[in-house]
């Protein structure tokens, strides 16, 4: 009779676990509980709580980095870089550790590999397919351990590169913020001794205008206290003295207002220029009695306008205009009649016309009527003069004449002999020139009667102005206007 052992290979497993336990000692009495993931990844369910993965923790710092890279300066940089280094530094231990760890799994599975291979030689049926099932296993998380390594080679590497990144960013970081302060420390030199050179400049400007001022203060004082001795010599007159300074002071103050009234005009002239540059041609010449205009070209390229037709106007009270007969020149020289007006010159180009004017209107000559009123107190009013043209042609000899205004005739003499005198009347003219040329400031054109007139140069600007402004009060005295060729009496 044959007797049946049931032998279910406990003893068998018990000497597997035997040889095992001599070599590996094993957290627990059971195989881990691995499932397969997808790619054929075998994922350890007490794992599945660890921490985020080496390379996404690098890359999240890497990112965070970089956005707050701008926003930084260049010390919070260099903290952060030191701060990243020590971080770098961490993890490369960390993978060291990782490192030792997967090499010993690496022989804990081989020798589990040779007992299970031992093991399945020594059992059958059932027993040997769960050691073939463990064996798979084993293989398969040989195969995971490979992978994990390389990826652990690969982030040790990763690391690595990040810990050299960080490590030459901390010494950029530091080159830049040590040039940097450099840099800063030089430009706060610089400006200091800007500071300084400008301080040093003011205050020896103010130091020079403060003296000039006292100067020209001092010198007015002296000049006040000797004009009020020698007016004390002749009038002792507390009086007298306070009129004599009020009247350089008056003189002064017109002195300077006619200065600021110039500069107006000519801010004016600019800011015109600036708002309209469609103009082909400006005046050129000051507002002022004793000065000449002149039609220049605005813009190169401009037509020459010697051959085209030229008329001078003066603008009266309501915009309206009044020609001046005979001025057809591209210059013209204002005389006292245009006081208070506006002057201008209307250009025809082809079918087009051109229109300058005035700035402003003409203003008197600086010390004319003080100068026409001492000459007014003279029993003999008389001018030095040459006679340019006698009748529209031009007059051979240049030798000096006397023109001789007086309250009731004008007469015009050489030496003895006398080339005209006449009573003022409706046919006498007087004004000043306007055919051009460059003494048209200094010439005044005379009709002593009809047929008869003359174009007198006198010595000065000022002399020709006076001398029509006498001429005109006498001629008014006598209720007739002095006036210009074509010109309205006022």
């Amino acid at each position: 009779m044959t007797r049946v052992i049931h032998d279910s290979g406990d003893g068998v497993q018990k000497e597997a676990l035997d040889l095992v336990s001599s070599d590996v000692n094993f957290p627990k009495g059971h195989f881990p509980d691995y499932r397969i993931g997808p790619n054929n990844q075998i994922i350890d369910p007490e794992e599945a709580h660890e921490a985020v993965p080496l390379k996404e923790i690098v890359a999240k710092e890497t990112a965070q980095l970089l956005e707050q890279h701008k926003r930084l300066s260049v010390r919070d940089l260099k903290e952060k870089f030191e701060k990243g280094l020590s971080g770098a530094t961490k993890l490369s231990e960390e993978a060291k550790r990782r490192e030792a760890a997967s090499l010993d799994r690496q022989v804990l599975l081989k020798k589990l590999r040779d007992v299970l291979d031992t093991l399945k030689g020594r059992v059958a049926g059932r027993n040997r397919d769960d050691a073939e099932e463990a064996i798979s296993l084993v293989e398969a998380l040989a195969v995971q351990l490979t992978q994990r390594e390389g990826e652990l080679i690969y982030e040790k590497a990763e690391v690595k590169k990040l810990a050299n990144f960080l490590k030459q960013a901390t010494e950029d970081a530091r080159k830049v913020a040590e040039e940097e302060r450099a840099l800063a420390l030089a430009e706060i030199e610089k400006a200091r001794s800007a500071i300084e050179k400008v301080e040093k400049a003011l205050q020896v400007h103010d130091s020079a205008s403060s003296s000039r001022q006292k100067e020209e203060i001092e010198e007015l004082r002296k000049e006040v206290r000797e004009a009020r001795r020698i007016k004390m010599l002749h009038q002792p007159s507390k009086v007298m003295d306070m009129e004599f300074e009020l009247k350089a002071l008056r003189t002064l103050i017109s002195e300077k207002t006619q200065l600021c009234n110039q500069l107006k005009k000519e801010l004016a002239m600019i800011k015109r220029l600036e708002e309209d540059s469609s103009d082909l041609f400006e005046l050129e010449g000051s507002d002022t009695l004793g000065s000449q205009l002149c039609i220049i070209p605005r813009v190169d390229g401009a037509p020459n306008i010697a051959n085209c037709p030229i008329q001078w106007y003066r603008v009266i009270s309501g915009g309206t205009r009044e020609v001046i007969s005979g001025a057809t020149k591209f210059t013209y020289a204002p005389e006292p009649f245009d006081v208070g007006r506006l002057l201008q010159a209307e250009i025809v180009l082809n079918t087009d016309k051109t229109i300058v004017q005035t700035d402003g209107p003409i203003e008197n000559a600086a010390g004319l009527e003080r100068y026409v009123d001492s000459l007014m107190k003279r029993t003999d009013i008389e001018f030095n003069v040459v006679v340019t043209q006698m009748n529209g042609k031009d007059y051979s000899s240049h030798s000096v004449h006397v023109f001789h205004i007086g309250k009731l005739r004008i007469k015009l003499r050489k030496g003895w002999s006398t080339k005209a005198r006449e009573s003022y009347s409706t046919m006498m003219k007087l004004c000043g020139s306007r055919g051009g040329g460059n003494a048209a400031a200094r010439a005044v054109f005379w009709q002593a009667r009809k047929g008869l007139s003359y174009t007198l140069a006198f010595e000065t600007d000022r002399d020709r102005n006076a001398a029509i402004m006498i001429a005109r009060k006498f001629a008014s005295n006598c209720n007739v206007a002095l006036t210009g060729p074509g010109d309205q009496g006022t």
